[in-house]
């Protein structure tokens, strides 16, 4: 989602639950998109199947309950009962993994109905409850694109539905046509949305969100768009955090100015290892990629005696500024400890708890299931 300046959180616009009445579901979009070039077809896909990997999780059910409303809109409970593009994918995806198409079906008719509004094939960011209309910025946010995309494939491939396919070829083809520079001198950069963070745009631009790089989205998507390089997406994504290490902790900013050769922390936005940026390494464990090192700035600052809470960090100096103290978000470290070092998962973090907002329960049964998929030893008694 397009990050916070606006309120202290993660999911406030940078561009320009109570259940309220919203749009009726719509079937699934059945226009089928150009057919990729022959040359790409032998390009594979790789990484393991989300389908079914939550199992019969009651951390859904309670999900299911508290943040998806009947008509399949996702509440962010901690940001002004908003919805937006980030949560609509990241409950497909939950969906998905819990074999519940039914749930799948209501997302994704409320998705379509009330977000894809634009005159592409991508999707508004944001839809406010208390605002008409809805949607009062038609800005993308390319990571909710790439979650509802990768969603829309995991589902295809799962439940045989050609019309989830076909959306997914439609979404991922746009975003990699209007989002993907694939000729920068850092290798492939993503940019967060189709306007506000390219050099034509910035002074510093183009702008780069290293937690819009979802590393286990890529390595499905060319199931749906082979014709994209998506391996060299992956390994952009790895090369630019290495480069985007700033201050002592070593700690990517939220925002990034890839303008030269030499990564520094982004023009206007505050020098914060945030929000966002917390889920780097969540990516990066679910796809199992990169080394101990990459890992190891995320570990030290997780690993010490504040073990109940998260820091939001200033760059400049290494020192906390707030504190994410929800359970949910130390799901996240525990997620590291395994990736790096096949740490356990502690007992009390493998089943989600009840009365959390949006964002840390979401980011808890993410970090559960990418251990599932990834590291199942680091779940057995």
């Amino acid at each position: 989602m397009l990050a916070a300046l606006l309120v202290a959180h993660p999911l406030a616009g940078v561009p320009a639950r109570a259940q309220q009445s919203e749009a009726v579901i719509v079937p699934p979009a059945t226009a089928v998109p150009g057919a990729p070039q022959p040359e790409a077809q032998n390009r594979p896909a790789s990484g393991p199947v989300l389908a079914g990997s939550l199992g019969d999780d009651p951390g859904w059910r309670a999900y299911r309950a508290r943040f998806v409303t009947e008509r399949g809109r996702i509440v962010d409970t901690a940001n002004g009962l908003i919805s937006h593009s980030e949560g609509q994918g990241y409950g497909l995806l939950l969906a998905v993994a819990a074999n519940d198409r039914a749930a799948f079906e209501r997302i994704w008719g409320w998705t379509r109905a009330n977000l894809m509004v634009r005159t592409d094939e991508l999707i508004a960011w944001r839809w406010a409850p208390d605002q008409r209309p809805a949607v009062s910025d038609m800005n993308n946010a390319t990571d909710g694109d790439i979650l509802v995309a990768w969603a829309l494939t995991e589902a295809a491939e799962a439940w045989g539905e050609p019309s989830y396919r076909t959306a997914a070829r439609r979404i991922a083809v746009e975003f990699g046509r209007k989002t993907i520079l694939f000729k920068d001198q850092h290798g492939p950069l993503l940019l967060p949305a189709v306007t506000g963070f390219s050099a034509r745009e910035r002074a510093d631009g183009p702008l780069v969100n290293l937690s819009y790089w979802v590393f286990p989205a890529f390595q499905r998507l060319a199931i749906v768009a082979p014709e994209y390089d998506w391996a060299a997406l992956v390994r952009s994504g790895v090369e630019i955090l290495r480069a985007a290490r700033f201050g002592p902790a070593s700690l990517p900013t939220e925002w990034v100015s890839a303008k030269d050769e030499a990564l520094r922390p982004a023009d206007g936005f505050p020098p914060l290892f945030s929000y966002n940026a917390i889920r780097v390494p969540l990516y990066l464990a679910w796809g199992g990629i990169g080394r101990p090192e990459d890992y190891a700035p995320f570990q030290a600052l997780w690993g010490g005696i504040e073990r109940e809470r998260l820091p939001i960090v200033d760059t400049r100096d290494g020192r906390p500024v707030e504190w994410l103290s929800e359970p949910g978000y130390t799901a996240l470290p525990a997620l590291v400890a395994c990736a790096r070092d096949g740490t356990p998962f502690p007992e009390g973090l493998r089943t989600v708890q009840d009365n959390q907002n949006y964002y840390p329960t979401t980011l808890h049964l993410l970090a559960l299931i990418a251990a599932r998929m990834r590291y199942p030893s680091c779940l057995r008694s």
